[in-house]
């Protein structure tokens, strides 16, 4: 098996410089690909971009932390999402449950596959609707979210110990926002 090797793409030439011209299926280059490439937006997508950056960063970080207490009840996140949201909101639609957890009719069906192997939850389709089922807890499920859950709480309000009161509340109202303008004006 020959190796191919992706070339990545050219940055646009200046028109003031010439460019040198190389065998014809190598690439043609007018700037040094081992400096950074310009940075000409504007300073308002600069603080986008930044923002962007630290979301990103912030969420990866804030999600890896969570991930492994998680892990320490013996559950995946998916699997502890759908625990607690049962336990709080009562029995739901694997519909409802997706749209809850944000998560794919598909990735539902495959995590409620693996908490009802381990006793966690069970299926019941509604007698006056065979088309819905629902996903509940059995006692087993239960007493492991109300185990589990206080501590999670705890855990979640010492990551969050870095911001004050007023500065999470602030955070929180903000991220709300954006989140909101995204999905009102860019999603739909």
């Amino acid at each position: 098996m020959s190796e191919t090797h992706a070339t990545p793409p050219a940055a646009p030439a200046d028109p003031e410089q010439p460019t040198a011209r190389m065998e014809p299926d190598q690439p043609t280059m007018s700037v040094d690909p081992d400096q950074p490439g310009a940075r000409d937006w504007s300073d308002s997508a600069e603080r986008a971009l930044k923002l962007w950056v630290a979301l990103a960063r912030c969420y990866a970080t804030f999600s890896r932390a969570v991930d492994g207490k998680i892990h320490e009840y013996g559950l995946t996140t998916p699997q502890f999402g759908v625990l607690e949201a049962l336990y709080h909101l009562g029995p739901l639609s694997l519909g409802e449950l997706a749209d809850k957890l944000l998560v794919t009719g598909g990735n539902i069906t495959y995590v409620m596959d693996r908490l009802e192997a381990q006793g966690l939850v069970y299926r019941d389709r509604l007698v006056e609707d065979r088309r819905v089922v629902k996903a509940k807890l059995t006692g087993r499920g239960r007493d492991l979210i109300e185990s589990v859950f206080p501590p999670h709480a705890d855990y979640i309000e010492h990551l969050t110990s870095y911001l004050d009161g007023g500065e999470a509340e602030t955070l929180r109202g903000l991220l709300k926002k954006l989140g909101h303008g995204i999905r009102e004006h860019e999603l739909e």
